[in-house]
């Protein structure tokens, strides 16, 4: 009687859980390991030096993605305090990020403040869903080409889109695509400001010298702050000088009172589509036509933010919850837009300044967002000095930093040709067209790719004893065939091709199963079309080391569990075969 042995545990779920994923995940594990005082101050501490680093960046991902400043500062200000509040990761800081600019600014400029923040909502309901639906470690499987392709890509769009106001650029009216907007700015050359391309050099030059005469002071606030106090000292010395600055740029109306720069109040509530100079009209077509946007919005902010968030488990030795902090991203996305924040994600850079810096917990992320809202009540007006071109420089930089160019050129050296060809298409449609034909592309060609080694890595041969290929005694009248690897739609028809091949005087076949870890449906059907197949020609056929998740689909199926007899061991088989008994199964 053929064995019947134990099944295997299934390696794609053992050590998983089936618990719900949990708010304040973060929060609670370190309250149970305790807090104390000095905590408490390498906590505020590290606050003041992210805050002052997420302020100017905030104003002008803002402001680069078609929006006022304050904007982006309230996005600071929510999602800072929220996600950190109800997240899976000890160190994380949320906020505006370089990364969104790509996607929101479109949106900002078809369907104005009020489609933006309406796309910013939706996108919080379905990252919130990703998260109640245990997808956190899902985002792991998007290929590293991919992001380093899209995240190059976007690195060049943004710092393109820095050239207008770093040279003071005039522009009445800039297009859409990518190139257009390369010819736009090539062809107005001649409108270049030597004022604000010096003030544009000066702070890039600063922010890059800054950090090696002293790294504990953020060099944005340095750099960004004597810029603006020289401009000002500048401006009113020279009054035909023309600097642009957010106070000239932006304005700004309170009880029919216009001011200039940013509101000095605290964010108020106001329906998403209600924000700006033009609400945006709730329909069921302008819903469907937010949709796409409002899925890239999620997938990148998931992306991004589980991606840092993995970033600050390397650097602290910490171990982050992905779902928690997505149901956490998609809430503190689904609150921002309510109060006039946009998208927001996780920060790479800003959380390793909060780790660098001495924060011991998420409290570090809810002071700086505290610590920006006093910044906005008690100097609001002098934020309106910073000057446009300053800004675009430190973009500028925040755009070099985030190409990774060492990593890209890395791939294209050492990776497999097909890594390469990924990321360079990747690359090349987010820079032409966008992030999620990019992405998308990148991920299907990727897929492709992998199933295109997978089905070559599936081999089989047949065992045969004139060759020396296998030391077992065998009847002549019996055929082993090996299969080796998985059996599955990328190679489940080659791998089963050969055996068509056998002679007339074979009356057994043996199928080696022992080296098939997984199969899928494509190669059942495959495996029974050989079986029955071998059963009409009057062939019986032996299933030798089916591992359990293969041998449990056959079983299920029962079209050819009948048909076939299993065994542990090839010895097994063989013994049965020649004591002429039969198996019952």
């Amino acid at each position: 009687m053929p064995h019947r042995y134990h099944q295997e545990p299934n390696i794609l779920t053992s050590g998983t859980t089936t618990s719900r994923p949990q708010l304040f995940h973060a929060i609670k594990e370190k309250l149970k390991k305790g807090y104390s005082f000095p905590d408490f101050k390498a906590d505020f501490m590290a606050s003041l030096v992210v805050a002052m680093v997420a302020i100017p960046l905030g104003m002008a991902l803002a402001i680069a993605s078609g929006v006022a400043p304050q904007n982006g500062l309230y996005t600071v200000i929510i999602a800072g305090i929220v996600v950190a509040f109800l997240g899976g990761s000890r160190f994380q800081v949320t906020g505006p990020t370089a990364a969104f600019v790509v996607i929101l600014a479109p949106i900002a400029h078809k369907y104005g403040l009020g489609g933006l923040l309406t796309a910013g909502l939706m996108s919080g309901f379905i990252l919130l869903a990703m998260g109640l639906g245990r997808m956190g470690k899902l985002i792991q499987f998007i290929p590293y080409p991919v992001v380093t392709g899209f995240t190059s890509g976007i690195a060049v769009v943004i710092a393109t889109l820095q050239l207008k106001d770093f040279f003071g650029l005039k522009i009445s009216n800039m297009p859409e695509g990518f190139l257009e907007k390369v010819i736009t700015m090539a062809k107005s050359t001649s409108t270049v400001s030597w004022p604000e391309s010096a003030v544009g050099l000066a702070t890039l030059l600063l922010l890059l010298l800054w950090p090696k005469i002293n790294k504990r002071i953020p060099a944005p606030l340095v750099a960004l702050g004597l810029i603006s106090v020289i401009t000002a000292i500048l401006k009113s010395k020279y009054p035909g000088l023309v600097i642009d600055t957010i106070g000239t740029r932006f304005s700004y109306t309170i009880n029919n009172m216009t001011g200039h720069g940013i509101p000095q109040t605290v964010p108020h509530f106001t329906f998403p589509w209600a924000h700006g100079t033009e609400s945006f009209s709730i329909t069921l077509q302008s819903i469907e036509a937010l949709i796409p946007s409002a899925f890239a919005i999620a997938m990148l902010g998931a992306v991004e933010s589980l991606l840092s968030a993995v970033v600050a488990d390397g650097i602290s030795q910490t171990k982050h919850d992905p779902d928690s902090e997505l149901m956490a991203l998609g809430i503190g996305n689904i609150i921002c837009p309510f109060f006039g924040g946009v998208a927001a994600t996780g920060a790479i850079a800003r959380t390793a300044t909060n780790i660098r810096f001495g924060a011991k917990s998420p409290l570090s992320s809810i002071l700086h967002g505290l610590i920006t809202l006093v910044v906005i009540l008690l100097f609001a007006p002098y934020v309106s000095y910073l000057p446009m071109a300053g800004l675009s420089a430190l973009l500028l930089l925040v755009s070099y930093n985030m190409a990774e160019i060492r990593h890209f050129t890395r791939i294209l050296k050492v990776g497999p040709k097909s890594d390469a060809t990924v990321l360079f298409i990747c690359f090349l449609l987010t820079v032409s067209f966008d992030m999620v034909i990019g992405v998308t592309t990148g991920v299907l060609l990727a897929a492709l790719l992998f199933i295109k080694k997978m089905a070559s890595a599936t081999s089989t041969q047949i065992l045969d004893n004139k060759a020396g290929t296998h030391h077992y005694q065998v009847p002549s009248d019996v055929l082993l065939y090996d299969i080796n690897g998985p059996l599955f739609f990328g190679a489940a028809e080659t791998a089963m091709e050969a055996i068509d091949t056998i002679k007339d005087n074979v009356k057994v076949v043996f199928l080696l199963m022992e080296d098939v870890p997984v199969m899928d449906v494509t190669g059942l059907v495959a495996l029974e079309s050989t079986v029955e197949d071998l059963v009409v020609h009057k062939r019986s056929v032996y299933l030798i080391g089916v591992k359990s998740q293969p041998k449990e689909l056959i079983l299920r199926s029962g079209t050819i569990s009948k048909k076939v007899f299993f065994y542990r061991t090839v010895e097994d088989a063989l013994d049965h075969y020649k004591d002429k008994q039969i198996p019952n199964k």
